[in-house]
């Protein structure tokens, strides 16, 4: 594998702010609460932090266990499962509370809410993470991660509505 030696790469950045910021996008216009605070909130998140931290754990995942076989496929998943985690879950949407102007939702109960959603999610996002840790090459895994991540949005925006 080669090393990446920038901590966030243009290309990334541009996949990031994208997908996330349109992918969010969607969810608001599903749900009638569209705002331009929260699109550009959610490009500069996507194209910055989630470009920077989401590969660099890919790739510490791809370093510890780059050997084959269905152990190490297996671990990798589980990891990419265990990085979007309820905690993570949380901090997103209140980014989105942040970027939305809704300070005073910014609350504990958002961790139940992310709790309820990655609990309900389980089983499809492991089958989702596995295939990407495991099928996609390592150059690609941050785009097919964020382009998941553009349906999970629209389901952790729709979360707060289902489960809050």
């Amino acid at each position: 594998m080669k090393r990446m030696k920038a901590l966030l790469t243009k290309r990334d950045s541009l996949h990031g702010a994208l997908i996330y910021g349109l992918g969010d996008s969607f969810a608001t216009l599903l749900s009638d609460e569209f705002q331009f605070s929260r699109l550009i909130g959610m490009m500069v998140l996507g194209g910055t932090l989630y470009a920077i931290e989401i590969p660099r754990y890919f790739a510490w995942i791809e370093r510890s266990f780059e050997k084959p076989g269905i152990a190490n496929s297996i671990k990798r998943a589980l990891l990419a499962q265990a990085f979007f985690n309820p905690l993570w879950i949380a901090r997103h949407l209140a980014f989105i509370k942040c970027f939305s102007g809704q300070f005073a939702a910014i609350q504990w109960n958002l961790i139940g809410i992310a709790l309820d959603a990655f609990v309900q999610v389980i089983p499809f996002a492991l089958l989702v993470n596995y295939a990407i840790q495991n099928f996609i090459p390592y150059g690609w895994r941050f785009l097919a991660s964020a382009a998941f991540s553009t349906v999970m949005a629209i389901y952790y925006a729709l979360s707060g509505v289902w489960f809050g």
